[in-house]
């Protein structure tokens, strides 16, 4: 196996397995009765300058925000500091979006010594995470989500 081949075993590509797990979150959401449009926009900015961003998944009414994180636990168990990384950024991201929309981190339950990847983050990470945003875990093989945070 190649070192420097970072893409997940089983995976066409790491874009596909995204795309396949956003497919998750909104059929999941549909199951609770919230439509969600892929890739919607918002502006979003520090202080008064703005830009428009799309987060994975996104409605209008009711207002809510969600990014998708199919990550998993590194092969070889060490701590995973580019993927909680990326989550920081989508913690950055959420700070700074419109108030008036529900946030939501959708992840992939990916379980090491009975620890899952979102509880390692919740654990370490809770500083950086903003007032009101929400942590779901889904799990695959029952195709259902639970609410961490």
């Amino acid at each position: 196996m190649d070192p420097n081949n970072f893409q997940r075993v089983g995976a066409i590509s790491n874009a596909h397995a995204g795309r396949e797990f956003g497919d998750w979150a909104r059929q999941f959401f549909l199951t609770q009765g919230i439509v969600l449009r892929r890739q919607f926009a918002v502006s979003i900015g520090v202080g008064t300058l703005k830009r428009p961003r799309k987060f994975d998944l996104g409605s209008d009414s009711p207002a809510i925000l969600i990014e998708c994180k199919s990550h998993t636990w590194t092969v070889g168990g060490n701590n995973p500091s580019a993927k909680i990384t990326v989550w920081n950024e989508a913690m950055h991201l959420f700070h700074i979006a419109p108030e008036n929309f529900r946030k939501i981190l959708f992840v992939l339950k990916s379980t090491r010594s009975d620890l899952t990847l979102a509880e390692h983050y919740l654990k370490n990470q809770e500083h950086l995470i903003p007032a009101g945003v929400e942590f779901w875990e889904f799990d695959p093989a029952t195709q259902l989500a639970g609410r961490l945070r």
